[in-house]
């Protein structure tokens, strides 16, 4: 509000509280001028205005730069100065909170390179260089290597998520030298004047200096669900969403000290996806290291009792074999790496993936919630005609001439236009017609633009009448006003949020046919009554129906098809008429509905969630949903146990999508939506989605398949481990034996088919899926590999632990390598030629005695090589038989 001062001049002075502080203090001995010397200070609602002339210098020479604080009327309306804001930006007063997209170098290196497995292995290299038998050493180069393809592939795609969220950055308007101007949010600085438009999110703390309805949705700070308005003075802080109205603030806090950063970035990505393939993988981690920290001063104290030891260094050198064996180094770089590469193929089909694990989680949705506009249909909203009260006596009123399109989005904006393709809507039409026409104009000239009344402006321009103030669109109210000076009100929104009680109105029963044909219908309504706070004004009489209409989109067909092939249900919530809804349903084909009148009018939805929910289980269409009944319908369907996917552009979709397993937002849509969304498909192309599918699917069978290779190997060293615990014997496998089958068998195959393409669909119970087939595989494998090494001990007592140890590194290679075909089955030509790669390689290590004894310490005779390949097939032979037990239904499953 205005100072008393400023009244008096005729002025309306917004100032920081040190401004103000200033003039209190200098008010003593200072007078503004006469009002004459201002001029006319006549504004429109909400504008931010100020006297052109009349402030004494004094204002700025109070022992502060000018730039330090807003002190003139002059720069309040016109924003900083240039000068103001380079010494912000000098001083770090800046909004940059670094990026959300991607960790930056730093932190990929340290992640890569400090973690407690490489710090185990490290220790463990160490002890093996001091025993002086370098080979054994030979997993420390593994180590370097596979934590340099991590840092490279990450880094790699980093450069390329960090460019394509560049496409993706938030902006924000700001008024700088006195002209509005859009740049990225990290370059707002402190003092800056922001505009606000319905849909925007609030990118930094600070106090309102101008408001035309304005309206903020502050629930995902504060869990306060309703839209509160904001006038001058008020606060508003960074991460609430913008409802209605538009308005203007000026910066108090930024960067780290807003609040929104202050909660952790909450308001910016307010959710992290939960990850089946991530809790298992870690939880997986946390059951190995715990039975690493009670094996291993067992194993150290067994080592050293065993008969035949040559010194501390064989101990040693057993101890190291059996807690290398029992690391999976690997698993979590291939689980990074897969969940990367998806989103670096994703990249290049236009689809920002905010966070990583969502591609996983999209593959496991059973249930997507559609907003029509945007999704199914363009977005694009035209005007199609304009049919007036004398119109609707015509029985074929509601078939005049249109675009061939479809509806738009239920948001029945504040917004029009001045034109209409109707034969009797021209210049020498009636008095009445020419009344609606003005008012249409007029409404579309209001200040808080959006789609509707975009495409109306585009028909109805240039308005005569003056505009005397009004109520802003709001989704939830679904209808604005505008008052026109000598004129009335006039209300423009959904005809049955307008008119609940239609009655007999032929013009309002024409409405509800035309919604049939899938187009988007507005009712224009006049009183007399003015138009005060959020209240729909009373004694309104309608004069005229908008129809417009938008595209359907030529891919949405397929797109539904696909998703329904792959036993996911299809609910589509819109904030339109169900009728229109309904149509647009129909249309492309959507399952559960085959005429638009089935659709579901949500203000006859429950509120219990119970009920909601049963009523969501048998319908599929709903129209007229508000913002919070979005959340409710959401949060009902996740009450049954349904992974839940909802895609929007519209601000009111925003809570909907944070509250989902995972939010997709277009990328036209508002800014709201993509910062709280997961995936932001930026060309918009609903088609994308079945790609998401497809690389989470890809990943999660992937992954699974390499979590089974590692835990087969984990498994048979922790067997092998407790047996020579219990029988004092010294450890099977030397550790660069072990290297060369986590190489062949785990390492090498692992990498390649955890980014092969594959289709499975997905089943629940990635961790227990494992643990079943791991922990009897592993099994068999440890304890035919302590057969070889008894059997081979019996047949040549005389040999030494080198012959022993051949023999167990022949049986667990031969049982590994069947896991290997077991687990990339079903076979194709590449996966047979990569198997037979692997296995002829091994074979060749141990033809070559350079390799096989010079390197890898194994000593081959033929009796060696019987035995070993004998109970090698016997144990590859059972793992056979437990695979067909324990994978034959999870194929049964992606098949049925």
């Amino acid at each position: 509000m205005p100072s008393s001062a400023a009244a008096r001049t005729g002025h309306r002075l917004l100032l920081s509280p040190h401004a103000v502080d200033v003039r209190r203090r200098l008010r003593a001995r200072w007078t503004p001028k006469s009002p004459g010397a201002v001029g006319d200070t006549r504004t429109r609602p909400g504008a931010i205005t100020s006297p052109r002339a009349g402030w004494p210098s004094e204002l700025v020479e109070v022992g502060m730069s000018e730039s330090s604080v807003l002190v003139t009327a002059d720069a309040r309306e016109g924003g900083l100065t240039s000068a103001q804001v380079a010494e912000r930006v000098a001083d770090g007063r800046t909004n940059a909170v670094g990026a959300q997209t991607s960790r930056s170098t730093a932190q990929i290196i340290r992640a890569n390179v400090v973690t407690p497995f490489n710090g185990l292995l490290l220790a463990l290299f160490i002890v093996i260089l001091t025993t002086g038998r370098w080979q054994n050493g030979l997993f420390g180069l593994v180590i370097v290597a596979n934590t340099a393809i991590g840092v490279f592939q990450e880094l790699r795609a980093k450069r390329t998520l960090d460019r394509l969220a560049v496409l993706n950055a938030p902006h924000a308007r700001v008024v700088r030298d006195g002209t509005t101007s859009e740049i990225e949010v990290a370059g707002v600085v402190a003092d800056d004047l922001i505009e606000l438009r319905t849909g925007d999110q609030v990118v930094a703390d600070g106090t309102v200096t101008g408001s035309t309805g304005l309206e903020i949705d502050e629930s995902l700070l504060t869990g306060e669900s309703d839209p509160i308005h904001k006038t001058v003075g008020d606060e508003v802080r960074s991460g609430s969403i913008v409802v209605a109205g538009t308005g203007r603030f000026q910066a108090t806090h930024v960067g780290a000290d807003a609040y929104a950063t202050r909660l952790t970035a909450e308001a910016r990505q307010f959710t992290v996806v939960r990850s089946e393939l991530v809790a298992g993988t870690n939880k997986l981690l946390r059951w190995i290291s715990l039975m690493m920290l009670v094996v291993a001063p067992l194993l150290l104290w067994s080592q050293f009792r065993v008969p035949d030891t040559e010194g501390w260094q064989d101990a040693a050198t057993g101890a190291v074999a059996a807690l290398v064996g029992m690391v999976p180094e690997g698993l979590v770089l291939l689980t990074s790496l897969a969940f990367m590469i998806a989103a670096m193929s994703l990249a290049r089909k236009e689809t920002l993936v905010q966070e990583l694990p969502a591609v996983e989680v999209l593959a496991r949705v059973d249930t997507v919630c559609l907003d029509k506009t945007g999704t199914l249909t363009h977005g694009d909203i035209v005007f199609d005609r304009l049919v007036t009260a004398k119109d609707s006596n015509n029985k074929d009123s509601g078939k005049g001439n249109s675009h061939e399109s479809d509806s738009g989005k239920g948001d029945g904006g504040s917004g029009s236009g001045s034109g209409s393709k109707d034969g009797d809507s021209n210049d020498g039409g009636s008095q009445e017609d020419r009344e609606v026409r003005e008012a249409l104009a007029l409404c579309a000239a209001a200040p808080d633009a959006n789609a509707t009344s975009s495409a109306l402006a585009a028909e109805f321009t240039d308005p005569t009448w003056r505009n005397a103030g009004g109520i802003p669109f709001s989704s939830a109210r679904k209808w604005s006003a505008v008052v026109a000076e000598d004129h009335g009100t006039w209300v423009l929104g959904a005809p049955e949020m307008v008119f609940p009680d239609a009655g007999d109105n032929p013009l309002l029963a024409t409405a509800a046919d035309i919604a049939g044909e899938g187009r988007r219908v507005l009712v224009l309504a006049h009183t007399t009554a003015p138009a005060t706070g959020t209240d729909l004004p009373a004694d309104l009489t309608a004069r005229a129906l908008v129809v417009l209409a938008e595209h359907v989109r030529d891919d949405a067909a397929d797109t539904l098809r696909y998703f329904t092939e792959q036993g996911v249900a299809l609910k589509v919530i819109s904030g339109d008429n169900p009728r229109t809804v309904g149509a647009v349903a129909v249309q492309v084909g959507l399952p559960g509905i085959s005429h638009a009148t089935e659709a579901v009018d949500a203000r006859t939805l429950p509120e219990d969630p119970d009920e909601l929910a049963d009523v969501l289980e048998h319908n599929a269409v709903f129209g007229r949903v508000t913002p919070q009944q979005k959340r409710a319908i959401v949060g009902a369907l996740q009450r049954r146990g349904h992974v839940v996917a909802m895609t929007g552009d519209g601000v009111n979709d925003a809570m909907a999508l944070k509250d989902a397993d995972i939010g997709v937002a277009m990328g036209n849509g508002a800014a709201a939506t993509r910062a709280v969304a997961q995936l932001v498909l930026l060309d918009s192309r609903f088609a994308h989605l079945p790609d998401v599918v497809a690389e989470g699917r890809r990943v999660i069978a992937n992954i699974e398949r390499a979590a089974n290779l590692f835990l087969v190997k984990n498994v048979y060293s922790l067997v092998l481990a407790l047996i020579v615990v219990a029988t004092s014997l010294a450890y099977p496998l030397a550790p660069i034996q072990l290297t060369l089958i986590s190489a062949v068998t785990i390492g090498i195959p692992g990498f390649i088919l955890a980014l092969a393409p594959n289709s499975r669909r997905y089943v629940p119970g990635f961790l227990g899926r494992v643990l079943r087939l791991a922990v009897p595989t592993g099994a068999v494998i440890g304890l035919a590999a302590f057969a070889g090494y008894l059997t081979i001990r019996g047949l040549e007592p005389t040999a030494g632990r080198t012959a022993a140890q051949t023999v167990a590194t022949i049986v667990v290679a031969i049982a590994s390598l069947w896991t290997l075909s077991l687990l990339a089955r079903p076979f194709t030509a590449w996966k047979i030629a990569l198997i037979a790669a692997l296995a002829g390689a091994f074979a060749l290590i141990l033809a070559i005695p350079v390799l096989g004894n010079g390197i890898f310490l194994l000593d081959v005779t033929p009796q060696r090589l019987v035995v070993g390949a004998a109970i090698g097939a016997a144990a590859a032979f059972l793992v056979e038989i437990i695979g067909r037990v324990i994978l034959r239904p999870v194929q049964d499953a992606t098949t049925a």
